[in-house]
């Protein structure tokens, strides 16, 4: 196989893995800020507003982590440093 088409079929994969562990750990952790927000609310719900306010800025920080990987993602789906660097060698030895 040729080089070249084995990095960019281990980037492939590794962009699925980024993508598949981005989305469960949002997932995960919106299921436990949820959680947690519920059982907060119930227990002082004149404190609603405040929990509410953290709660969001929680929200946004979990969705910035996701971003993030996809970021990476991205980069790595479109100007892959593992290609060029391979490119550079296979130059430098013809």
């Amino acid at each position: 196989m040729d080089s070249i088409a084995h990095i960019e079929a281990m980037t492939v994969l590794a962009v699925g893995i980024i993508f598949g562990m981005g989305a469960l750990g949002t997932a995960i952790g919106f299921g436990l800020l949820g959680g947690r927000f519920l059982e907060g609310m119930a227990r002082q719900p004149e404190l609603a507003p405040a929990l509410l306010g953290r709660a969001l800025i929680f929200i946004a920080l979990l969705d910035a982590v996701t971003f993030i990987g996809i970021g990476f993602a991205l980069v790595f789906t479109f100007a892959n440093p593992f290609v060029s660097a391979v490119q550079a060698l296979q130059h430098a030895a013809h």
